[in-house]
């Protein structure tokens, strides 16, 4: 169950694994109240989920990146 959790982490953006970290709550719990949430509310919060997706995709893009110490 565990590569098939982490395949599908690495391929839904990772955003709920990405909003669970700094809570320090399971991604699954993000997972279900997230689901819950997009029931109750006809689905408007699927839109955030993909805002937040390519928000932390292109992310890495925008931030400077500094050398390593190591790096000569």
């Amino acid at each position: 169950m565990q590569p098939f959790r982490e395949w599908f982490d690495n391929t839904t953006f990772g955003v709920c694994n990405a909003l669970a970290g700094p809570l320090g709550i399971p991604s699954r719990t993000v997972r279900m109240y997230f689901v819950y949430v997009s029931f109750f509310t006809l689905g408007s919060p699927i839109i955030l989920y993909f805002v937040l997706g390519f928000w932390f995709e292109i992310r890495s893009y925008f931030r400077k990146k500094r050398p390593s110490v190591w790096d000569l």
